[in-house]
C-alpha cells in the first residue's frame, strides 16, 4: 500500500500543474469537479488485489511506469495513412492523444437535431446542459482510474441528440495513440446525450500509430432519453505494449434501449468496465463482448447491470479466446434492487483456452433483492472440441486450420450479431488474418 501511494505522488503534483494553467480556461463548475475528483484520488489510490474487483489485475505494470500527460500533437498522420480504420459513409470524430483534430474529422451532413464537436470547447462555452451531464449518469467514479479520467481529462466528444432525431449514418469516435520517446498518457472524456424518440450507431475505436508506452485511460458516458435506442460499438486494438483503462456509463430512461458490443485485440494490460443503470421502467441493455488475447496479455472485463427500475431486460454474452500465457478476466454482475419487480436478466460467459499456460478468472454474480424476476447467469470454460477438429480432418482440412476455422467460428458468433455492416465486415476481415483464414471462409458465412 505505501508503494502504491508514492505512485500516487507524480499524479497529483501533474494536476497541480494543470489548475495552473487551466483555471483560467474553465468555469468554476469543471474545475470544482476536477478537484474533488483528484482528492478523492488521493483518499483512495490505485486498488491492489485485495480490492475484490480488482483480484485478478495487477495494476503495478502501469502505476511503476511515469506517464505524463499527452500535449496537443505538433503532428498528426494523413487521412491516408489511418484509412484502413476509419468506417466507410460515416461522420467521423478524430482524436490524437486525447486530443480533437478538426482536419482528420468529418462531420458534414449531420441531422440537423443533433451537436457534434469538442467536449473540451462545450465545456469551455460553459454549455448548461453540459455541466448537468458530465457525471450525470448518477454512477460515481468507482476507483482511482475514473477519478483521475476526471481530474485530468483534456477532451473528448460531445454529443447532444435532441428529441425526434435519427442518424441514417454511424457516427465514428477515432482515438489514436501516437506514442513519444517518453511514457504519455492520455485522458478521453465522451459525453453522449441522446433526446426521447432518437436513435444513433455510435462507434468508439482506439488504435495505436506504433508501438511504445501509452496510457488510454477513458471514460464514456451515454445518456438514454425516454423511448431512444443506441447501437454501441468499441473496438480496442492498440498496440502490444499499451495499456488500456475505459469505462462505459449508460444511464437508460423510460422505454429506452443501449446495445453495447465490444471487441479487444490488443494491449499489454486491458481493463474495460460496462456499467449501466436502469433509469426508468420498461428499458432493455444488451452488452456483449469478445475478447482475444495471445503471448502475455492481460485482458480483463467489468460489468455491473443496475435493475433500479422494474419492468426491465438485459442481456449479457461475453467470449474469450486465450493462447500462449495470456490471462483473461470476466467479473460480471447483475443487481436487482428490491422494488425492480418483473426483471427479465440473463449473463452468460464463455472461455475458450488455446493452450495449456493461458488462464481465465471468471466470476458471474447475481445479486437479487425482489422477488418477482426471471435472471440466470452461466459461465463455461473448455477447449477446442475434438469431435470438430476430427470431422473437420477427415474432411481433408489439415490440422492447424482445424483449430483455426473452429476459433473463428467460436468468435464470429459475437461478430455476426453486429448490426452494422461495414464493421461487421471490418472485424470478420480482421479475425479472418488473426487466425490464417481465406476471406471467402467469412463470406461464406455472411451468405
Amino acid at each position: 500500500m505505501t508503494q502504491l501511494a508514492t505512485q500516487q505522488d507524480p499524479y497529483l503534483a501533474q494536476f497541480e500543474e494543470f489548475e495552473r494553467t487551466a483555471i483560467a480556461e474553465e468555469p468554476a463548475w469543471l474545475m470544482r469537479r476536477r478537484k474533488a475528483a483528484i482528492a478523492r484520488f488521493s483518499e483512495v489510490g490505485f486498488p491492489d488485489r485485495r480490492n475484490e474487483d480488482w483480484r485478478f489485475t495487477d495494476v503495478r505494470p502501469i502505476t511503476a511506469i511515469q506517464f505524463r500527460p499527452a500535449s496537443e500533437p505538433t503532428e498528426v498522420p494523413s487521412v491516408e495513412a489511418i484509412s484502413s480504420w476509419l468506417l466507410p459513409d460515416s461522420h467521423r470524430l478524430v482524436f490524437v492523444n486525447g486530443h480533437c483534430v478538426p482536419e482528420l474529422s468529418n462531420l458534414e451532413e449531420l441531422p440537423s437535431g443533433a451537436i457534434v464537436g469538442s467536449l473540451r470547447q462545450a465545456c469551455r462555452n460553459n454549455d448548461s446542459w453540459v455541466e448537468k451531464y458530465v457525471g450525470g449518469t448518477g454512477i460515481a467514479d468507482e476507483h482511482a482510474f475514473n477519478c483521475l479520467n476526471t481530474a485530468m481529462f483534456r477532451d473528448g466528444a460531445c454529443v447532444r441528440i435532441f428529441p425526434d432525431t435519427v442518424f441514417e449514418r454511424p457516427l465514428h469516435l477515432v482515438f489514436l495513440a501516437q506514442p513519444s520517446p517518453e511514457p504519455l498518457a492520455t485522458y478521453p472524456r465522451n459525453l453522449i446525450v441522446v433526446g426521447k424518440n432518437s436513435q444513433v450507431t455510435l462507434v468508439e475505436s482506439f488504435h495505436g500509430l506504433s508501438t511504445g508506452k501509452v496510457f488510454s485511460n477513458a471514460i464514456t458516458e451515454v445518456v438514454v432519453g425516454e423511448n431512444a435506442f443506441v447501437d454501441h460499438y468499441k473496438i480496442q486494438d492498440e498496440a502490444l505494449d499499451a495499456f488500456h483503462v475505459a469505462t462505459l456509463r449508460g444511464c437508460l430512461g423510460g422505454n429506452s434501449r443501449l446495445s453495447s458490443c465490444y471487441v479487444g485485440f490488443g494491449g499489454a494490460l486491458v481493463r474495460h468496465e460496462g456499467r449501466v443503470v436502469f433509469c426508468g421502467e420498461h428499458g432493455e441493455c444488451t452488452l456483449n463482448g469478445l475478447y482475444q488475447a495471445r503471448g502475455t496479455q492481460h485482458l480483463a472485463n467489468q460489468t455491473v447491470i443496475d435493475h433500479a427500475q422494474p419492468h426491465c431486460t438485459s442481456h449479457e454474452l461475453y467470449k474469450g479466446i486465450l493462447d500462449g500465457r495470456a490471462h483473461g478476466v470476466f467479473n460480471g454482475k447483475i443487481l436487482v434492487r428490491p422494488h425492480a419487480q418483473k426483471t427479465d436478466a440473463k449473463q452468460s460467459n464463455q472461455t475458450l483456452l488455446l493452450s495449456d499456460d493461458a488462464i481465465i478468472n471468471t466470476k458471474p454474480q447475481l445479486e437479487i433483492y425482489a422477488d418477482d424476476v426471471k435472471c440466470t447467469h452461466g459461465a463455461t470454460v473448455g477447449q477446442l472440441n475434438d469431435d470438430a477438429v476430427f470431422y473437420l480432418r477427415s474432411r481433408g482440412i489439415g490440422l492447424e486450420e482445424a483449430r483455426s476455422l473452429l476459433t473463428f467460428a467460436f468468435a464470429n458468433d459475437i461478430i455476426s450479431r453486429i448490426s452494422l455492416g461495414s464493421l461487421r465486415q471490418l472485424l470478420e476481415e480482421r479475425l479472418l488474418a488473426r487466425h490464417g483464414l481465406p476471406e471467402d471462409v467469412g463470406m461464406a458465412g455472411r451468405v
